[in-house]
């Protein structure tokens, strides 16, 4: 259920269909004693081999979306509402998602409605929850940029609804915390499907120019560095400049595209793709004297 296609398997997985079901299944297992862990879209993800023990709590059936009621952001409109179908811009130019909605269907759906904002995410896989959650993006433009809202479930098992002047979105890190996205108001700009389109498709034909997006990865395993620390150079240049495109171990190997995938050329294991990418580090570290930070995240053994 990973981009990367390696791990093992988990010990208990749950299925909420809406977020109040995975605000219960959350309490429900915190009170058994276990940290629940959650899994969007699998597309920024790797987790070890073995069986993972924990509760694990899926949202692939969190996929409503839909354009607000006059006059109101409701997250929890009823089935009626949650149909969306191409139409012209209202002057409302919202809509609401779940955390399980793609990003993929977000871009799709936006460029029938002729709303821009999500063009700059053609290409990019995951949904909407872990989107938010690490603040998804490219050169184009990043997904805080087209939230007004997030509705997120705290720690304690609480829902809150979170304006955007109350989070702090930065750089790969949407400022959330501990918390678990479940759903988002989404505010988008007014324009036509044809000229929506034609910015999604010059995205991605930028993209897979320089990424290996068909390939079995987990996106850009490394954060792009200070700039003044890598003299300009991102996490994918410094590992190209160390000669570490290509590297192998077992049947993983760096991208010969982009420095900073890590590709599973069919049958490598989560332990293969975990030790190429601490030689990685250790390689770039010692020859460049900067420590890459992880912008892959990894699932091993027990949570805390």
């Amino acid at each position: 259920r990973t981009y990367m296609r390696v791990g093992g398997r988990v010990r208990w997985l749950l299925e909420p269909a809406t977020p109040a079901e995975l605000a219960l299944a959350w309490t429900a297992a915190r009170e058994r004693g276990f940290t629940p862990r959650i899994l969007g879209g699998g597309c920024n993800l790797i987790i070890e081999d073995g069986l993972l023990e924990g509760v694990v709590i899926a949202t692939d059936r969190l996929k409503r979306c839909f354009r607000p009621t006059l006059g109101g952001a409701d997250l929890d409109a009823n089935e009626d509402e949650a149909r969306i179908a191409p139409a012209a811009p209202a002057a409302d130019p919202r809509l609401i998602a779940w955390a399980g909605v793609t990003l993929q269907s977000l871009v799709q759906t936006t460029t029938a409605l002729g709303l821009s904002g999500f063009e700059c995410l053609a290409g990019v896989p995951g949904q909407l929850g872990g989107g938010i959650a690490m603040n998804a993006g490219g050169r184009y433009g990043e997904m805080w940029d087209s939230v007004e809202l997030v509705r997120v479930l705290e720690p304690d098992g609480s829902m809150r609804d979170l304006p955007r002047a109350e989070c702090a979105p930065r750089y790969r890190n949407g400022g959330l915390g501990e918390r678990v996205v479940l759903g988002a108001v989404l505010r988008l700009k007014p324009s036509t499907t044809a000229e929506v389109r034609e910015r999604a498709k010059q995205y991605l034909i930028e993209k897979r120019a320089v990424q290996p997006v068909t390939e079995w990865s987990a996106g850009c395993v490394f954060k792009n560095p200070d700039p003044a620390k890598s003299n300009g150079c991102s996490a994918g240049k410094l590992v190209e400049l160390c000669g570490l495109k290509g590297r192998t171990r077992g049947d993983a190997i760096v991208s010969p595209l982009h420095g900073n995938f890590v590709i599973n050329r069919g049958a490598a294991t989560a332990a293969d793709v975990l030790a190429l990418i601490e030689e990685v580090r250790a390689t770039v570290a010692e020859k460049t004297g900067v420590t890459l930070e992880n912008e892959v995240k990894v699932w091993r053994g027990e949570p805390g």
